[in-house]
C-alpha cells in the first residue's frame, strides 16, 4: 500500500513538472519570439462568389489546400492555409463567398464567413476587374469592426491598368481602405507584395501553430474536398449545389496496405442519383478515380476509395442533416 501510494505521489509530481515544463517552454517561446521580431496572426479573405478567394490561398502557401473550380459557392467551410517563413506566420482563412442565401445550407455558408472575419485580426476584401463595384452588404458588416482591411482586386493581368485607377479611385471614396492592391492570384501579379504589407501588420508574437503545417483541418476534411472539387467539375450546373459529400468509414492500412475510404454522396433527388451512378456506372467511375489521384497526391500515400450515392429529400434544408455532415 505504501509502496502503491509512493508511486502516485511520483507520478503527481512527475506529472506536474510536465506542466511546469510546458509552460515554461511555450512563455520562453513567446520570448524568443518578441525578441526575434517574429510576428504571426490571421487573415480572413472574403467577397462575392467566384472571385478567386481559394485560388489566391492556394497561390500564398503554394499548396493545394481549398478546392478551385470555374463554378461559384465551391466554398462550403471555413478552411485554414498556413503561410510560414522566418519572420513570421499567416494563418489565412478562407471563406464561402457572401450572397443572398435562399435555403439552409447557404444561409449556414453565409454565417461561417461573417463569423469569421469576426475572429481574424486583418480582412481582405476581394474584388475582381470583371466585378468593379463594392458590395454595400460587406461593407456594412466590416465598417463596424475596428480592424485593418485590405482591398484586393484580383485578375488584375485580364484588363489595362489604366482602366484600374478609376476603380481604386471610387472605392477609396466609398471605404477607407488601409491598403489597396491590384494583384492576379493565378498569375502570382503583387501576391509577394502583399505578404510583405500584411507583416506591417501584423503584431509580435509566436506562431500559432507548428511551422512544418499547411493546414489546421484533418485529412478527412482535405478528402471530402477533393471529391467536392471533382464533383462541381465533371457533372452539370445543378449536381454539384444538391450534393453533400461526408466520411462513412475510414481505416489507415500503414506499412504498404492501402488506406480504405468509404464516401457517402448525399442527392436529394432519385434522378440526381442516376446522374452521379451514369450509365452503367461509368460517371462515378470516373468520379472515383480522379478523386482518388487527388486524395492520394495530397496525403502522399495509396487509398482505396469507395463511393456510394444516397437519396435524402430537402438536406440542404434540413439542419439536424447540416449538423450531422458536419455544416452546423
Amino acid at each position: 500500500m505504501y509502496a502503491l501510494l509512493s508511486e502516485l505521489q511520483l507520478n503527481g509530481i512527475s506529472f506536474l513538472l510536465d506542466k511546469l515544463w510546458l509552460l515554461f517552454y511555450h512563455n520562453l517561446n513567446k520570448m524568443n519570439a518578441r525578441s526575434n521580431g517574429f510576428k504571426s496572426g490571421y487573415a480572413a479573405i472574403i467577397g462575392k462568389p467566384n472571385v478567386g478567394k481559394s485560388t489566391l490561398i492556394n497561390t500564398l502557401v503554394d499548396a493545394k489546400v481549398s478546392a478551385v473550380t470555374h463554378k461559384p459557392q465551391t466554398t462550403r467551410k471555413k478552411i485554414t492555409a498556413i503561410y510560414n517563413d522566418a519572420a513570421m506566420q499567416i494563418v489565412f482563412l478562407d471563406t464561402p463567398g457572401i450572397f443572398e442565401p435562399n435555403y439552409e445550407l447557404q444561409k449556414t455558408m453565409v454565417r461561417i464567413a461573417f463569423k469569421t472575419i469576426e475572429e481574424a485580426e486583418i480582412i481582405l476584401y476581394m474584388i475582381d476587374v470583371d466585378q468593379r463595384e463594392l458590395d454595400s452588404y460587406i461593407l456594412k458588416s466590416i465598417r463596424r469592426l475596428n480592424k485593418p482591411v485590405f482591398l484586393l482586386i484580383n485578375k488584375v493581368d485580364l484588363v489595362d491598368k489604366k482602366s484600374l485607377l478609376p476603380l481604386i479611385e471610387e472605392s477609396e471614396k466609398i471605404f477607407a481602405f488601409d491598403e489597396i492592391i491590384p494583384i492576379s492570384a493565378k498569375r502570382r501579379i503583387n501576391t509577394d507584395d502583399l505578404i510583405r504589407t500584411l507583416k506591417q501588420y501584423l503584431k509580435e508574437g509566436p506562431p500559432l501553430f507548428p511551422q512544418d503545417e499547411l493546414s489546421s483541418q484533418p485529412e478527412r476534411f482535405f478528402v471530402i474536398e477533393a471529391i467536392r472539387e471533382q464533383i462541381f467539375l465533371q457533372y452539370g450546373e445543378e449536381i454539384p449545389y444538391n450534393t453533400a459529400v461526408y466520411i462513412d468509414e475510414f481505416r489507415e492500412a500503414g506499412g504498404r496496405k492501402k488506406d480504405y475510404i468509404r464516401v457517402v454522396i448525399l442527392v436529394e433527388r432519385d434522378s440526381q442519383k442516376k446522374i452521379i451512378i451514369g450509365k452503367q456506372g461509368k460517371a462515378i467511375k470516373a468520379l472515383g478515380i480522379s478523386a482518388r489521384m487527388s486524395i492520394e497526391n495530397f496525403l502522399s500515400r495509396p487509398v482505396f476509395l469507395e463511393l456510394f450515392v444516397k437519396t435524402k429529400k430537402s438536406w440542404r434544408d434540413s439542419t439536424i442533416l447540416l449538423r450531422s455532415i458536419g455544416y452546423l
